[in-house]
Parts: C-alpha cells; sequence; structure tokens
C-alpha cells in the first residue's frame, strides 16, 4: 500500500543542523524558553517534559530553533493522524483562504460544512450515521464531552453518570468529574478492565467478566445506591489511563447492559477516533454502535473542532440549549474532510493495524531482555510501555510496582536522541507511542531503536543511582 508521506530512509543524527545555512542560535532557543517559564502559567505541561521549541515540521519530524531535529510520536496528543503539515491538509486551508470564504460563521450552513459533515457521517457506523444528527460544539474535546453529558440528561431526564476508573475526557468541570479528577455525587465510577493491573487481581477474561458483573450488579441492586443514569461514558481504549484496550467482549456486555436498562451509551472516541487504533472508530473492534460518539482531535486536521454525533432519538435540546461562539470554524473543517478522506481512501487505519502489530512486536522482544519493562499493550498506533521497578516487588504483589521515575528518565533520554515521547498512565509510568498513521517502515525503525537506546541508558542510570556503580559486564 502506497503511503504518501515522504521520508528519508536514514535520518542524520540529531546534533546536525537539518541542511546546511541554518545557523543553530542556541541563545534564542533558550531565551524563548526562558520568557516562557516567566510568563506562562503553572499549569503548562509538555513544555516541561519537552523543552524545544518547534519552528518547522513536516510528517513525523519537526526541527527546533536550534537546528535540532526530532521524531514526533505525540502527534499533538494524537490529534496529527497525517502527521505535521501534510500536503492534503495544507491544500484543502489554502483552498477556503483563496476563496474568499468566510472563516467565522457560528453555526451557519456553508459548503466547507456540508462537505465535512458528509465525509464524516461516511466513515461512521452505518447504524448510527443513518440515523443521527451532529451537534458542532466548542472547540476543544472537552466542550464536546460536556455536550454529551448535557444531551443526555436533557433526554432521559435524569442527572447520574456511569464513568470508569482510569478515564481520562478533559479539563472542565463536568468532564473532570467524569474523570475522576474532581469527584461527583452524580457520577458513580466503575472499574475498567484492565489486563496487567487488574483490580480483581486475575486480569484477562476473568477479570473484563468480574468488572461486568460488578457494572450489572451495582445496577439491579435496589440498595446498591445507584439509580437509573442519565448515561454510560466510556474510552474503547484509555489513553491517558495508560493506554488500556478495552476488551472487545467486555465493550458488547456494556453495550448490551446499558441497551437493557435504557441507558445512552456514550463513546469518547476523541483521541482512538481516525485510525488511531487500526479500525477509523475504535468502537469498530467490538461491533458496538454507541447511542452517542464525542469527537475531537484528529477529526480537525491538527486545527480545533469538536463535535458529538447521536442517535436522532436525543435530540431533545431546544435551540440554543448548547452553543458555543468558534463552532463554526471554517478551516478546521476543510482540514478535517481531507484528513478523513484521506485516511479512509488510503486504508490507513489498516496500515496502522498493521505497523502497530509490527511494533508490539519489537517492544515485546524488547521486554524479554529489559525487566524494567512490566508490560506492552496498545492498538494499532496507539501503543503504551509500562515501566516498573521488579526490585522491589512486595511478597503478595501480583506485578511489580509502577516506576514512574525511570519512565520519566526513558523520556528524557529519548529526547536526548530526538525521539518525542509522552508518559501516561495512573502513576506516570506508561511510555506512550502516538505516530501519526503516515509514518514509514523506516521511520519505525529509527524510532524503535531510539527508544531501545533511550530505555538501556536510563536503566543503567537507575543501577547507578541505586548501587553506586554501573551494571557488571
Amino acid at each position: 500500500m502506497a503511503v504518501t508521506e515522504p521520508a528519508p530512509a536514514a535520518l542524520p543524527p540529531t546534533t546536525t543542523p537539518l541542511r546546511e545555512g541554518i545557523a543553530q542560535d542556541r541563545t534564542a532557543h533558550e531565551g524563548i524558553l526562558r520568557r516562557q517559564s516567566l510568563r506562562e502559567s503553572a499549569a503548562r505541561t509538555y513544555a516541561r517534559s519537552l523543552p524545544i521549541v518547534p519552528v518547522r515540521a513536516r510528517g513525523l519530524t519537526i526541527e527546533g530553533a536550534d537546528g535540532r531535529r526530532y521524531l514526533d510520536c505525540l502527534s499533538g496528543a494524537g490529534t496529527l493522524a497525517l502527521g505535521h503539515n501534510h500536503p492534503v491538509v495544507l491544500e484543502a486551508i489554502k483552498k477556503v483562504l483563496d476563496s474568499g470564504a468566510p472563516l467565522h460563521v457560528l453555526d451557519l450552513a456553508t459548503p466547507v460544512k456540508d462537505a465535512f459533515t458528509t465525509e464524516l457521517f461516511h466513515t461512521l457506523p452505518r447504524q448510527l450515521a443513518d440515523d443521527a444528527r451532529i451537534q458542532f460544539c466548542g472547540p476543544a474535546g472537552t466542550d464536546a464531552v460536556e455536550a454529551a453529558l448535557k444531551l443526555v440528561r436533557t433526554a432521559t431526564g435524569r442527572s447520574g453518570l456511569l464513568a470508569f476508573t482510569g478515564a481520562y475526557h478533559g479539563m472542565t468541570a463536568g468532564a473532570l468529574d467524569a474523570s475522576g479528577g474532581a469527584p461527583d455525587v452524580r457520577v458513580t465510577r466503575l472499574p475498567y478492565p484492565h489486563g496487567y493491573r487488574c483490580p480483581f487481581g486475575v486480569g484477562g477474561e476473568r477479570g473484563a467478566e468480574l468488572a461486568a458483573r460488578w457494572t450489572e450488579n451495582l445496577l439491579d441492586d435496589p440498595k446498591g445506591g445507584v439509580t437509573t443514569p442519565a448515561g454510560m461514558i466510556v474510552e474503547p481504549v484509555q489513553g491517558e489511563g495508560g493506554v488500556i484496550p478495552a476488551p472487545d467482549a467486555w465493550m458488547r456486555r456494556m453495550r448490551k447492559i446499558t441497551e437493557a436498562r435504557s441507558i445512552p451509551l456514550i463513546a469518547d472516541e476523541v483521541q482512538t477516533g481516525v485510525g488511531r487504533t487500526g479500525a477509523f472508530w475504535a468502537v469498530e473492534h467490538s461491533g458496538v454502535v454507541p447511542d452517542v460518539m464525542v469527537l475531537s482531535k484528529a477529526i480537525g486536521g491538527s486545527l480545533p473542532l469538536a463535535v458529538i454525533v447521536y442517535r436522532s432519538s436525543l435530540d431533545a435540546w431546544q435551540p440554543g440549549a448548547h452553543a458555543g461562539t468558534f463552532r463554526g470554524n471554517q478551516l478546521a473543517m476543510a482540514a478535517g474532510a481531507a484528513t478523513l478522506a484521506h485516511v479512509r481512501e488510503n486504508r490507513l487505519a489498516e496500515r496502522a493495524a498493521t505497523l502497530g502489530a509490527r511494533i508490539m512486536g519489537r517492544l515485546q522482544g524488547l521486554a524479554a531482555a529489559h525487566p524494567g519493562i512490566g508490560d506492552v499493550r496498545g492498538r494499532g498506533l496507539m501503543i503504551g510501555v509500562e515501566l516498573v521497578d521488579p526490585d522491589s516487588t512486595a511478597p503478595d504483589a501480583v506485578v511489580p510496582p509502577p516506576a514512574p521515575a525511570l519512565a520519566a528518565a526513558v523520556q528524557r533520554a529519548c529526547l536526548d536522541r530526538g525521539l518525542i515521547v509522552e508518559l501516561g498512565g495512573r502513576h506516570n509510568a506508561v511510555v506512550r507511542l502516538l505516530p501519526p498513521l503516515t509514518v514509514t517502515d523506516e521511520q519505525v525503525t529509527a524510532v524503535l531503536d531510539r527508544f531501545a537506546d533511550a530505555l538501556a541508558a536510563a536503566e543503567r542510570t537507575a543501577h547507578h543511582h541505586r548501587y553506586g556503580t554501573g551494571p557488571s559486564h
């Protein structure tokens, strides 16, 4: 299968300028970082662990202001399905700019919006698309989550919500409630199946079955303290929670449980959508058709865009019940339509499944030689490597404890080698890989080689700090 993203077979060392004539202005680079630390809030996150100043980017690669080149496996936290500045995205944006079309239209109908909606509906599970409504929300995924929660509460007349341990749905108040960041009495927290750190200590199919039984029994127990909720919100793969794929059978069980009790099922596909997991939408792995889908990140083709798509029977809103000034971003809709079409036409979801299996296999081989790797998991090009401390296992522990310090050291060592990765998981001990769907075979090899080298270096440093000497040879 042809992939449109060109890349060199071998990248130059990260300390080499991208091309002759580019001055490495270390002073300017450090000045920008210094001013950022003085001016921006203490809430900034990525900038703390990734002290770089991007000035140019294409595909998988980013060039910093200091002339260094990086392989970007963060991809805007999964936003860049086609990588940085893909030609089809740039052309779509340029076409709108050259046409003289308005860039800001609130929720008015436009040809650009119509084309985006048509393309989006073309990719959705057929049973949903045939009877769907769409609501354009504010520009971020958390805005779409808020809209989904408001929608099901309006439609059902109920206020409670079912959510899962380890969830992440955004940073606004309702989304934080669902994520466990600011617990709300209206949110009932349910166990999410975790094959490695199973809350029931058994893992696998048995652990998923116990999690499903817990949910079913809690809802049916008249003394359980849970009234019929307005909805259940679930990530088909928990991203920030540590890259934990929900078992397909468990997802089908959640669909059965919610259908039997007339509870709308909300699938949060903000990070898993647009081919990331090896299917266009992650719910397709299990065959589940949710009542509501929350979509953002990659659907905007790198620009801010967020929508919810839902069954028409839930469309009980009055005009103006949910609005937002910046829900008519024409550039994002054009870039999004181009991205959706390119992923669909070039079967990039299938390619993500193939490449993801190859990466997982290489990482599992790496785990056999590195006891600091506790688990390798994921789906498609949404991959997590959980780092552990094998020397600190308690006698009754099922698995070794997480090693956030080692994970942070691996992230720093990766950056030193020109590889950008992110951390996640309950204890920030999971190294996350989210390369664009256009990543080439050669780039995959380069990413894995740099990660392996960074892991070995971080383990040597950790061994030295613990024992006061390097490992024996």
